[in-house]
């Protein structure tokens, strides 16, 4: 019960990995305050939060508005108590090459996905500045550091996540500030967004390369709450794309460019009449997982090493300890 009596607020917390998130912060403890645009899931989520024997308050909530998130923010303190830990995971997307897109569609997944996190982000520190204590995490992706094609919308708002992050922490460390502020870039992940997702592709979209169940990234979320750190890569395609990022940029352009459309797409073609979740949630309580369960991994051994490091680097001293007396006992 590591968070026992904390209050914890959770953006986007009625489907998807927001939901992973919810039952496992509820499940070591914590009263949740619970925000999202669909109501139906937002019940569902304060339901398992208080079979688990917390307090929840669901708020419906469209972080694109700064004063839905502010009223949202000062409801949760004023009936839940002061606010300790927020979770910024809160977005939408839109699938298709840039040339096709609607600006409008483009500027609706930018004012969620970007100006969402930085809109909770001041309605927290609001609130922890005054008390010099809480932590913030935002839910970014290893596309916050390397776009893909078809995408360019969510990529553009996590790379705007990742320049906010940076600045804010220069000016908290300047401010000699006790908030954690941390963020979390995130593999491809088997939620429910890629059934809600608006799309221009012929086919159904699907996640790209090896695919997570949000379970492993909620996970990860609260170990960076009770252990905070600047960032926390989440599988091992995270760090892959980060690096290669950095080593080959014009590279995975190519290679991108070459493998990005086909990779995500199903060969299904999509449901002409198929509804979307870009300006409005859509009615029903759609829970956590998306329909890819079959391909996706419940264990990160990276991420395991990553959250485990005294056990980690015991074991890789062992196994040095073990091969160098191999070698030696042979000479």
């Amino acid at each position: 019960m590591e968070f026992k009596g904390k209050v914890v607020v959770i953006t986007g917390a009625s489907a998807g990995l927001g939901r992973a998130i919810v039952r496992e912060f509820a499940r070591q403890g914590a009263n949740i305050g619970l925000l999202a645009r669909g109501k139906d899931g937002l019940e569902g989520a304060k339901r398992e939060v208080e079979d688990m024997g917390g307090k929840a308050l669901a708020i419906p909530t469209d972080v694109s508005q700064p004063d839905q998130v502010e009223a949202a923010a000062d409801q949760i303190e004023r009936e839940l108590g002061p606010i300790d830990i927020w979770v910024n995971n809160a977005m939408i997307s839109v699938f298709g090459p840039f040339k096709k897109l609607e600006m409008k569609d483009f500027k609706q997944v930018t004012e969620v996905t970007y100006l969402g996190q930085v809109y909770g982000t001041q309605a927290a520190l609001k609130r922890m500045l005054p008390r010099d204590r809480g932590s913030i995490i935002l839910v970014g992706s290893a596309l916050a550091y390397r776009g893909i094609p078809l995408q360019s919308a969510y990529c553009g708002a996590k790379h705007g996540i990742q320049g906010f992050f940076d600045s804010l922490r220069a000016e908290l460390f300047h401010d000699k500030s006790n908030i954690n502020l941390s963020m979390v870039q995130l593999p491809a992940m088997n939620t429910t967004q890629f059934g809600f997702v608006k799309s221009y592709l012929p086919n159904k979209p699907q996640p790209m390369g090896t695919i997570y169940q949000p379970e492993v990234a909620a996970q990860a979320i609260a170990y960076i709450a009770k252990n905070p750190r600047r960032e926390l890569y989440v599988g091992y395609p995270t760090v892959e794309s980060i690096l290669g990022n950095k080593i080959a940029p014009g590279l995975l352009d190519r290679y991108l460019g070459a493998t990005g459309y086909d990779g995500q797409q199903t060969d299904e073609p999509k449901d002409p009449n198929r509804k979307d979740n870009l300006y409005e949630p859509l009615p029903g309580d759609h829970g956590s997982h998306g329909t890819f369960d079959a391909e996706s991994w419940s264990f990160s051994p990276e991420t395991w090493a990553a959250t485990h490091k005294l056990a980690t680097w015991g074991t890789l001293i062992s196994l040095a300890a073990v091969t160098i007396g191999l070698f030696v006992s042979r000479k």
